[in-house]
């Protein structure tokens, strides 16, 4: 089991929240984004933003694009954008918590 695969897993959801936050954007520009903090595959993206869809956390649009056919861009609801500042406040406790931990474990050895 690649453990680093695992990180990327739980905190996919979180990273595409925050950057749709920020303001609308197509699947492949998400890909990039996140990318550029952490390497994800494209494919593993498309579940995720289907589901977020389905959960109501997100909505969807077609856009004109001059390079290319119409694409398909995501936008945080209501509820989405609670449950992005939700995921950030636990997420932020959680590495504290984590750092913590490792810290008090430094000094026991």
């Amino acid at each position: 089991m690649d453990i680093n695969t695992q990180f990327k897993k739980g905190v996919l959801e979180l990273c595409v929240l925050v950057l749709i936050q920020k303001h609308d954007r197509y699947g492949y520009e998400l890909a990039e984004a996140v990318s550029q903090h952490i390497e994800v595959a494209e494919g593993a993206l498309y579940p995720l933003l289907r589901r977020l869809v389905k959960d109501g956390y997100c909505t969807t649009y077609l856009q004109e694009s001059s390079e290319g056919p119409p694409r398909k861009y995501y936008k945080l609801t209501p509820e989405g954008a609670l449950y992005s500042k939700e995921l950030v406040l636990a997420w932020n406790a959680f590495v504290q918590n984590v750092s913590n931990l490792i810290e008090q474990g430094e000094f026991l050895s």
